[in-house]
């Protein structure tokens, strides 16, 4: 980037001037002192504007920026307005205004902020520019007083001889200005060389005190310019540009007054956007036009839903998932909808989409393939060295075994690396998990020490800390261990303590809307025939299913209490989030599941015809990523 190469070296250039002991200007001092903040624009313009990027902004057809994209002159439009001053308030009023006649695509408003570091870069190496000429042209006529006045034992030249080169060029203003500072208030021998510079500059229409003045005046507004650059560059960094964004894209304003858009955080938001991109660039649709049509369908579809609600008692929720806008944007209705625009995909997607329809086909094939490939190199030079046919089948068969390892391995980071990881669609929930949702987080374990029930009970309250949000109940699920008889001595002391634990928790934390905050479901033993001795039926999975069978009504499970009653349970609990005994769950991640499994594309349709899951999930495996390394 060339501009960033000129500032790079007017910096040095500055720099060295200053390590030399010679005067540099208070804008000159802005520009090395906070340089560091230019140097990470600078990255920030190479990261995030590639080149492919950059070519496909919409470029202006006329005018003085003909050729560049038409967000430059916007940005170019502000800058200029505000004198290089950045403010995030007056230029939401501006993109706003300036949408009134021309609409702006996703990509032109995500890409103003960089282009806005673009020309504030700009509008600082202009600045710069002068910066260093001035210098030049300052070094310059103390040159020429040097050699006029003489010194460091150099004797003095004639005046008329060291003005003549200056004859022919106009003189600049800090030239000028530093000979006057240089040469006033001295002796006689330098009448000459004043009388010369006030003719020059009578010449240029001027005089000595206006250009002393013009100068100073010339100085101090390059000094607020570059302080006001510096001061944008930082504003700019720290500005909330998700918000500005979502508070001026017309895409969103059709989306958020018209569906549940507004419910959704902030990467499902930005993937249907890009999805509306996508359909915009290889259809002849805009994105307004994708926006509108995608809100016409989803409008539709509550109207069908509707109606089957009223004719089929409930019938309708089938339906749900066809009112989300994500529905025909990045989930299964996408196909129907790209016909409808007659989207053009490309020969990449294209050739992706087939092999993710014959998957199972597609994968084992490829393994096939890559297997017969790895093997052919070495087969086909044995074969030339004259290996006898039935030695190269028995030679092939005994390394297809490692070779499909290979080949399984090469696949399976080549299909990683290509497909990668998909998220899925989630509600923001920002004011906490609601009744409807509400959420038991469960953590499976055994009672079998004191200290060990202190410290899971210090866990499932740090649980709750990070997860206080709405409703969302906290529980330990836990058995005895396994004995030869029913009841060992000691049970009824460490379930009491773990009862005690969680009454302590109640008290310190109070209730909730529908009960008790902690509690705490325990499990008598029963006989297992196999192993023959007294265990908690299934053990962990045993557990869950009968935590789950609980919360759905059942009343002959084993969970008892201390004294033998089964356990009050929180109504209407519509997920359990199970947390093994050395898992954390991190800030607000509890909200973050249920807005995911909750999101209407991912809630589970059963089918009972196939008797599963036909659409959506009823199970979410969350990414468990280790805490730091505890050796090496």
């Amino acid at each position: 980037m060339e501009n960033g190469r000129l500032l790079q070296e007017h910096y040095t250039e500055i720099v060295r001037s200053a390590k030399q002991q010679q005067p540099i200007t208070p804008a000159a001092e802005w520009l090395v002192d906070n340089f560091h903040v230019v140097d990470e624009q600078l990255r920030q313009i190479r990261n995030d504007l590639p080149p492919g990027y950059y070519r496909i902004l919409p470029k202006l057809a006329s005018g003085d920026l003909r050729g560049y994209p038409r967000v430059f002159g916007i940005a170019w439009a502000f800058v200029a307005h505000m004198d290089s001053r950045f403010d995030g308030d007056v230029l939401r009023a501006f993109v706003r205004a300036y949408q009134r006649v021309q609409p702006l695509t996703i990509g032109e408003l995500w890409a103003l902020t960089i282009t806005l570091r673009i020309v504030l870069i700009e509008n600082l190496r202009r600045l710069s520019e002068r910066l260093i000429q001035s210098r030049v042209a300052r070094h310059e006529a103390d040159a020429l007083a040097d050699s006029i006045l003489g010194g460091d034992g150099s004797p003095a030249m004639d005046p008329s001889d060291v003005l003549r080169s200056f004859e022919k060029a106009p003189l600049t203003t800090a030239f000028a200005v530093q000979l006057v500072q240089r040469l006033r208030d001295l002796d006689s021998k330098v009448a000459p060389v004043l009388a010369w510079l006030d003719h020059r500059l009578a010449e240029q229409g001027t005089t000595a005190d206006e250009i002393v003045r013009a100068e100073h005046q010339q100085q101090s507004a390059a000094t607020i310019t570059v302080r006001s650059i510096i001061t944008s560059m930082r504003s700019i960094t720290a500005f909330d540009w998700s918000s500005f964004f979502e508070t001026v894209s017309r895409v969103d304003d059709i989306l958020r007054n018209a569906t549940d858009f507004a419910e959704l955080d902030f990467a499902t938001r930005d993937s249907y956007r890009q999805a509306i991109e996508d359909l915009s660039r290889h259809s002849d649709r805009s994105e307004l036009e994708i926006a509108e049509r995608v809100v016409e369908k989803t409008q539709q579809a509550r109207v069908e839903r509707s109606e089957i609600s009223q004719s089929h008692n409930g019938m309708g929720q089938a339906q749900e998932r066809y009112v989300e806008p994500g529905y025909y944007l990045v989930s299964a209705g996408r196909y129907a909808f790209e016909r409808e625009l007659a989207y053009r995909a490309r020969w990449k997607r294209r050739l992706m989409r087939l092999y993710v329809r014959a998957a199972t086909p597609g994968y084992l094939g490829t393994i096939a393939a890559v297997t017969a490939l790895i093997l052919a190199f070495p087969l086909h030079h044995t074969h030339a060295l004259g290996v006898p046919l039935y030695i190269l089948v028995l030679l092939g068969v005994v390394a297809a075994i490692p070779a499909s390892d290979l080949a399984v391995a090469i696949v399976n980071r080549a299909v990683t690396e290509i497909l990668g990881p998909r998220k899925l669609p989630r509600l923001a929930l920002r004011g906490g998990i609601p009744a409807n949702l509400r959420t038991m987080v469960v953590m499976p374990t055994l009672l079998t020490t004191a200290a060990e029930i202190d410290e899971h009970l210090e866990r499932l309250e740090v649980h709750y800390l990070a997860n206080a949000d709405g409703e969302i109940y906290f529980a330990l699920l836990s058995d005895w261990t396994d004995a030869p008889e029913e009841s060992l001595a000691g049970d009824d002391e460490l379930l009491a303590a773990a009862a005690a634990g969680i009454a302590r928790l109640n008290a310190k934390y109070g209730p909730a809307a529908a009960g008790k905050r902690f509690s705490i479901f325990h499990r008598r033993r029963v006989w297992n025939a196999s192993e023959r001795k007294w265990i908690g039926w299934e053990r962990k999975r045993g557990k869950l299913k009968e935590l789950n069978r609980l919360l759905r009504g059942a009343s002959d499970t084993t969970f008892v209490t201390s004294a033998g009653h089964v356990p009050e349970i929180p109504a209407d609990v519509r997920y359990v989030i199970t947390l093994d005994a050395d898992t954390r769950l991190p800030r607000d991640a509890a909200r973050r599941l249920v807005g995911a499994i909750a999101h209407p594309l991912n809630q589970a349709r059963f089918d009972a015809q196939v008797g599963r899951v036909v659409e959506g999930y009823g199970v979410v495996q969350p990414r468990i990523t280790p805490s730091l390394p505890a050796e090496r």
